[in-house]
């Protein structure tokens, strides 16, 4: 009898869980494909900026209702949940800033350029 043991079937089936997960992208923005030549998509810089910039304020807003409904005594809001969306909200909005600050940058450059 081997009793705690988890034989060789569910093994290979968690491993290959674990695959198809690593392989499936995540948390990547919904972006639209604009149509290319011979069938290529080409990603709309303009779509992909307004997606990211709609999760961040999602995340944002998100972060806020939990925040009102532990403060109202939900039950159901932990502290830890609360604590751990209003960080992603504030590291969304960290990165969406510092992309701003590169994207000013850039232009500056653009427009400093002599042709």
């Amino acid at each position: 009898m081997n009793v705690g043991a988890i034989d060789k079937g569910r093994i290979e089936a968690m491993i290959a869980q674990l695959k198809a997960a690593a392989t499936k992208p995540t948390g990547a923005p919904e972006i639209a494909p604009v149509a290319g030549e011979a069938g290529t998509a080409k990603v709309n810089f303009a779509d992909a900026l307004k997606n990211s910039l709609g999760e961040v304020s999602e995340a944002q807003n998100k972060a806020s209702a939990m925040g009102r409904a532990f403060t109202m005594g939900d039950d159901s809001v932990s502290l830890s949940d609360v604590m751990v969306s209003m960080q992603k909200a504030s590291i969304g909005f960290q990165a969406t800033v510092q992309v701003r600050n590169k994207m000013v940058s850039a232009y500056n450059e653009i427009m400093n350029m002599s042709v």
